[in-house]
């Protein structure tokens, strides 16, 4: 049973079928992601150097995401030719238990640093209560972890269409369909 001293042993997160997963706890992952780029560029008559690109621009991310703890990138292109696909990292970060920041003095460090470019709330999802921070083209959730020992991080990217769109629509329920087992 899950109490705020009881942590989770894992969580779920529904993400549609359409959407690429790359799992970041197994040395596969830049395997996986070469997939993906492949598999977007077949029948299209995208240079090498743009594929390429893509191909390192995710691999960047998802090693900036490892080194913060990603667990999970999911990919989903918005568009036939979109340079780059909406995405999605899961990450935990994990503090000592009781040192996590509550979710109001967290939201208040991150607008602190976000300045005007961001819009930052605390929201309640099924999961728990939530750090939002709303920019032009990523929305970010941060969990609080019930038992004290962090935070979830759902970092979306919609560069092509925006937050306020009907991706980022889907982007807002996947974060809410987020619960904790």
């Amino acid at each position: 049973m899950i109490t705020s001293e009881n942590p989770p042993s894992d969580y779920r997160l529904l993400v549609p079928r359409d959407w690429f997963r790359v799992d970041l706890t197994h040395e596969r992952w830049r395997r996986q992601l070469k997939t993906f780029v492949a598999k977007e560029a077949r029948g299209k008559r995208a240079p090498a150097e743009a594929r390429h690109s893509v191909w390192t621009t995710l691999r960047n991310t998802a090693e900036r995401g490892l080194s913060q703890g990603a667990l999970e990138f999911f990919l989903k292109t918005e568009s036939p030719g979109a340079a780059l696909p909406a995405s999605l990292l899961v990450g935990l970060a994990p503090t000592p238990r009781g040192q996590a920041l509550s979710p109001a003095l967290f939201a208040q460090a991150l607008a602190e640093r976000a300045g005007r470019a961001a819009d930052v709330d605390v929201i309640e999802l099924p999961a728990g209560p939530s750090v939002r921070v709303i920019r032009e083209k990523t929305l970010d959730f941060h969990v609080h972890v019930p038992g004290e020992v962090g935070y979830l991080h759902m970092a979306f990217s919609i560069p092509l269409s925006g937050t306020h769109s009907p991706m980022g629509e889907l982007c807002d329920a996947m974060a809410h369909s987020l619960r904790w087992v």
